[in-house]
């Protein structure tokens, strides 16, 4: 055989080894859905999404194939699957497969919840684990908290006197909103009489809408560059006005530190500015408005749409309501401010928070993974490039781990050992694993806080006749997962 005829044969059983190779790994595609070419299983997918992949879960797997558009997408459902990729498999699964949107201004490579795993994003972590929201450093912060607590009961209370209604979302992100931002930057962003304030919600508010939109880019990434829509330009315009304000905020913060009687103001931008003049490789001025990026657009609506959920659960369930306030008066006394220190004796409100994060979750699908190789689970194979998606909107009511799972019942956590810190891959509200979400601990001293106080100053009337059984409890998907009809209560002194 001459050496043309070999290099045909041997092009030829290297072009079928591949072949093989490629439609063995389909074969071992997870089960799913029929799909239709170019647009895959788009169509079936509806307004509710999360809950349209929990039934079809039901039919192929708790693994499961499905396409959006050009995107190949595992779905998992499970705590069992959940625990495959966010432990066994962490170390291959933990990049994203990134938003379009995000693109603008480069946020996918700077942002913590975003960027691939590397140098930075570990020394990001760490700086996050060990300086801003370790225990010691949130406490030495405390008085923040308390004192955007007590506007909030300041705000309440006018209301209650007059008999007025407020809606729980309003008052709820404007305290979460003023929260975060004295965490910090030691001032109020919801405060209505500043200019940078009214702005700065403003801009949190486009850009919410837009990270919420579906986007052409993320389905079809062939057509990703064109921006169709334009939502990465608009992104673009909105995030830089976003870093200006971040910008003034660090730049008045260092005029403040060159004067000799400087008294620090104990906040994160305080910490971070230390941290980045003592080693600017580890931590540069961009690197801090990225985080404070990823800090205000993830915290405020999850914690003001877990807030809103919870109290509408206490609400539809008067018996649970009566029992959290039991628990608040024993401890605390009627008339005395509640504390973070007492929310550790507190077990019924802290089961209140996780009940409501498991029926709940803020982000119905965890941030989406990227497999990085193929990984087998089970008789399964991922295969590398797809998009992992998990559904803890679908694992906090499996009915094989949860008993009654669309029940609303507190004792289920009461006793209990299961918490929403990652380690319970049947309660993941805030992810697990090396991407886990990093303002966890605020988030769990922020909200069994602002809910106990709510609950032990107020009595909670519903207006226009509205019921407990008749209490709206429907929810529209979106970047987060909201109440369709905003809670809107009359609240009474007790």
């Amino acid at each position: 055989m001459d050496t043309f005829s070999w290099l045909v044969c041997l092009v030829l059983f290297l072009f079928l080894f591949q072949l093989s190779r490629k439609l063995g790994r389909t074969n071992r595609l997870p089960p799913g859905p029929p799909a239709i070419p170019i647009f895959g299983n788009l169509f079936q997918l509806g307004d509710k999404p999360h809950r349209t992949l929990a039934e079809l879960a039901k039919v192929h797997g708790d693994i499961m194939t499905v396409k959006f558009g050009q995107t190949t997408t595992i779905v998992l459902s499970s705590e069992t699957m959940a625990k495959e990729i966010l432990q066994t498999h962490d170390a291959i699964s933990c990049n994203r497969t990134v938003p379009d949107a995000l693109h603008a201004l480069h946020h996918h490579e700077a942002g913590i919840a975003w960027m691939p795993v590397s140098t930075t994003w570990r020394n990001l972590r760490k700086i996050c684990n060990l300086h801003i929201f370790a225990s010691q450093k949130l406490d030495a912060n405390q008085h923040l908290r308390r004192n955007k607590i007590e506007q909030l009961l300041a705000d309440v209370g006018d209301s209650s006197r007059i008999g007025e209604s407020i809606e729980i979302s309003t008052v709820a992100f404007k305290t979460t909103l003023n929260l975060i931002s004295n965490t910090i930057f030691s001032v109020d962003y919801a405060d209505s009489s500043s200019n940078t304030a009214l702005e700065f919600r403003e801009i949190l508010q486009v850009i919410k809408e837009e990270l919420g939109k579906a986007n052409f880019g993320d389905l079809f990434p062939t057509l990703a560059k064109l921006d169709l829509q334009g939502i990465r330009r608009r992104m673009a315009i909105h995030s830089k006005k976003m870093m200006n304000i971040f910008d003034k905020e660090i730049d008045k913060r260092l005029e403040l530190r060159k004067m000799t009687d400087y008294i620090p103001a104990q906040d994160f931008l305080d910490t971070l500015l230390q941290i980045s003049e003592d080693d600017n490789e580890e931590l540069d001025r961009n690197l801090i408005k990225h985080l404070f990026f990823d800090l205000f657009t993830a915290g405020t609506d999850s914690v003001t749409s877990t807030l809103e959920w919870a109290m509408a659960e206490l609400l539809h369930n008067p018996k649970a309501l009566q029992e959290v306030r039991r628990g608040l008066q024993q401890i605390i006394g009627k008339g005395n401010v509640l504390e973070e220190s007492n929310v550790t004796r507190l077990p019924y409100l802290q089961a209140i928070v996780k009940e409501t994060l498991r029926l709940h979750p803020p982000v119905p699908f965890l941030l989406p993974r990227k497999a990085e190789v193929d990984i087998k689970i089970h008789e399964f194979v991922i295969p590398k490039g797809a998009q992992v998606l998990i559904n803890a909107w679908a694992i906090g009511r499996d009915p094989n781990f949860w008993e009654e799972p669309e029940l609303f019942s507190l004792e289920r956590f009461i006793e209990s050992e299961i918490d929403v810190k990652g380690t319970n891959f049947g309660l993941i509200p805030f992810g697990g694993g090396r991407r886990i979400c990093p303002g966890l601990q605020l988030a769990i001293r922020m909200l069994p806080l602002m809910l106990g106080t709510l609950i032990h100053s107020f009595d909670w009337e519903l207006e226009d006749g509205v019921t407990p059984q008749s209490l709206n409890m429907d929810e529209t998907y979106g970047l987060i997962l909201q109440k369709t009809q905003p809670l809107k209560v009359i609240p009474r002194s007790i």
